[in-house]
């Protein structure tokens, strides 16, 4: 199975405050999302293991050793014109979790959860960077990619995680699956990717726009312009519910 070793040599501060549902916040410290996204890229080790397999789309199932069925109309929908798929596996590690649970341990939870919201962008950013190897592989191979799907998205279910780490070992990079199907450590992610027939075209809406939660402080939007802006913006604490004031230090 290849292995991917990532970097992050930036972190997306834009979307640090979109987790941290800062993303309207306009008095929030640009210092601090600074401060932690910093500490992320010196504590994360961002790795990423992937494998292609031969794609069965008529009976829903990955041809690995044993094979997968796939189960669930939006995934089985997604995949419908691949005949070969990748399956895919990254995390950044298990010490940007126990700093975030030190500072929330510590009552620091301004500094917590932006912590833990660019564990989130960086463990994002590692995917980026596994699925555009993956994009450049299958291209120079003629196939046209699809975006990548995780367990969870849609009603793909989460059960199937064991079965997806055990095809592509990743207990290669230190990523294990517990009983209740989650991922540790936690800022981890699986997905899969299809591949089309080059001629082939996705129908399938990608991410926020195929979920219909629409009030999601997380959701990816296009920012308002100025001109449809309220003429009042909310502060800080009523757009993140963070307190600002009287935050314990360390």
């Amino acid at each position: 199975m290849p292995i991917y070793n990532g970097m992050l040599p930036v972190i997306n501060k834009d979307e640090v405050k979109r987790y941290a549902g800062l993303r309207h916040a306009e008095d929030f410290p640009e210092k601090f999302v600074d401060e932690a996204c910093k500490e992320i890229q010196l504590l994360a080790t961002p790795k990423g293991v992937y494998q292609e397999y031969d794609y069965d789309a008529e009976n829903k199932v990955i041809l690995s050793n044993p094979p997968l069925k796939i189960e669930g109309s939006i995934i089985e929908k997604h995949l419908e014109k691949s005949t070969r798929v990748y399956v895919l596996g990254v995390t950044v590690g298990e010490d940007v979790e126990r700093r975030s649970e030190q500072l929330f341990k510590q009552g620091n939870y301004t500094v917590g959860l932006l912590l833990d919201a660019a564990a989130t962008t960086a463990v994002e950013q590692v995917a980026d960077q596994v699925n555009e190897v993956i994009n450049n592989i299958a291209k120079k191979q003629g196939y046209a990619p699809t975006w990548r799907f995780s367990p969870g998205y849609g009603n793909w279910p989460l059960e199937i995680q064991p079965q997806l780490g055990k095809i592509i070992k990743t207990e290669q990079i230190g990523l294990q699956v517990t009983e209740n199907f989650l991922l540790f450590p936690r800022k981890s992610v699986t997905a899969i990717i299809g591949l089309m027939p080059g001629d082939q075209c996705l129908t399938t809406k990608r991410g926020c726009s195929s979920c219909s939660q629409k009030d999601c402080q997380s959701r990816k939007l296009p920012e308002k312009t100025a001109a449809t802006k309220p003429e009042t913006s909310k502060t800080t604490a009523e757009t993140s519910g963070i307190a600002m004031k009287a935050q314990p230090t360390e």
